[in-house]
């Protein structure tokens, strides 16, 4: 098949493009700017265009079908030419569930911990050497590309995203999979710009059980009261429901160890009891593709976790350094009192950037009211050139600490500050807690923690 993308440079869309080129498609793609590390990824896969901006005489009859991302406007040239021409066009979703129809498909929803539990069973499926396709939100260790797309792999693991599908297609992603097996692993309100009411936001998990095929399974997190209750009263029939909750565990010495029946305590890599949901969500699933739970473990107890999710960067004696992609309330919340329980012995210095539309809301802003207050010490940066690109009216630093509501917390909204802030608060025996969806600012972590661990040496 001859394939054309639209705004092809996108984290998921270049990672799409590349997946079909290694199942023989030929690719060609179009984009007005394209970053690292999908550059640099395209360009290896000789998939990067050779000029930058949209061209309609890209699109010609001897195209398959178009594949359009979220970045690209609903009139744009190469768009609005394969219309014109009458070619079958596509968003992200509706060509995944195209090359997938025909496999057992697993979709990981919710609000938080989808990219962890996705990570974690394919993580397991490929240690026991259990072919999958895939598509997920985050690099893995071990793993090319974050899409596999193939004609043998029986099953087909997606993270479901709730964001719109396509400028054209309003409709969240997850809902064009019509998953197998569903999971949903909690609901807290994000994505304000696009839901614009919590009930607005809740109505897409429940068409999102509509979703799943008749005669399907539906794994929810029964820990979760909003979940259990949408879950629990859903007018499917014929669905076969699955809960999961908490399972037993306890922290020795810094590291988590689960008690699960019949076996000795598995140590584990991942902390907190939002990750202990998340393991026992990802064994469940596995369960379903023939994973046995001494299988799960044996191979669950090596997860490190995904890019950016709980990564530990730095762990002298000085000074440890974790860096998590949390960044709407309750993902932040977990966040901190995660590693404030596992490292009970640390000062912990809680850092969160604003990055988000949501989270530079001021109408949302008071939802993050108590989620830093585990911290011993606690900074909330944004920067003002994020609020002007997401048009959004401007925040000052005393509204943002208003909604906080913690005390000394420290709102800083330059990077150079930022980073002297964070200096002056590293001692000994600390961990640096450095929540973002973004970069804050431009802050090289590398370099940062560089001058971390000097610095600390020398307190």
């Amino acid at each position: 098949m001859k394939v054309h993308f639209i705004a092809i440079g996108g984290s998921a869309m270049h990672n799409l493009a590349i997946a079909l080129h290694k199942k023989g498609f030929v690719v060609s793609g179009s984009d007005d700017e394209i970053f690292d590390p999908s550059r640099s990824r395209l360009l290896h896969y000789g998939l990067l265009p050779d000029t930058v901006g949209w061209e309609p005489e890209r699109i010609h009859a001897g195209l398959d079908a178009v594949i359009v991302g979220m970045h690209a406007k609903e009139d744009n040239p190469e768009l609005q030419e394969a219309k014109k021409m009458g070619l079958e066009v596509f968003s992200y979703p509706e060509f995944l569930y195209r090359e997938s129809a025909g496999k057992i498909r697993v979709v990981i929803g919710g609000s938080h911990g989808k990219t962890t539990i996705t990570s974690m069973i394919l993580h397991v499926l490929t240690h026991h050497r259990i072919d999958t396709d895939y598509m997920v939100g985050a690099k893995l260790e071990g793993f090319e590309v974050m899409v596999k797309l193939s004609d043998d792999a029986p099953f087909m693991v997606m993270e479901g995203d709730e964001y719109p599908s396509s400028p054209t297609d309003p409709r969240p992603k997850f809902h064009l999979y019509k998953p197998s097996v569903g999971l949903i692993s909690g609901i807290a309100w994000d994505h304000i710009n696009v839901f614009k009411t919590f009930d607005q936001y809740l109505d897409q998990f429940k068409k999102f059980i509509d979703c799943i095929e008749d005669h399907g399974m539906l794994i929810y997190n029964a820990a979760d009261p909003l979940v259990k209750k949408l879950c629990e009263c859903s007018n499917r029939k014929n669905l076969q429901l699955l809960p999961y909750s908490l399972p037993r565990y306890e922290i020795k010495n810094g590291v988590s160890h689960v008690m699960h029946p019949g076996m000795e305590p598995v140590p584990v890599k991942l902390f907190g009891q939002h990750n202990m949901l998340n393991l026992e969500a990802a064994r469940l699933v596995c369960n379903q593709l023939g994973v046995s739970d001494e299988m799960f473990f044996h191979a669950a107890k090596h997860f490190s976790g995904a890019s950016r999710r709980m990564e530990i960067l730095s762990d002298d004696d000085g000074c440890m350094v974790i860096r998590d992609f949390a960044h709407a309330p309750s993902k932040v919340s977990a966040t901190v009192r995660a590693v404030k329980d596992q490292f009970p012995e640390k000062k912990l210095i809680a850092c969160l950037e604003l990055h988000t539309y949501s989270s530079l809301s001021r109408e949302y802003l008071s939802h993050y009211r108590e989620s830093l207050d585990p911290a011993d010490h606690a900074l909330v940066f944004f920067s003002p050139h994020a609020l002007s690109l997401k048009r959004l009216p401007p925040l000052s630093p005393e509204s943002v600490a208003e909604a906080f509501d913690k005390k000394d917390l420290r709102v800083i909204t330059d990077p150079l500050l930022l980073e002297s802030a964070i200096l002056e608060m590293i001692q000994e025996n600390c961990c640096l807690l450095m929540m973002s969806s973004g970069s804050f600012g431009g802050l090289e972590t590398e370099k940062l923690i560089g001058t971390i661990q000097s610095h600390a040496n020398q307190k």
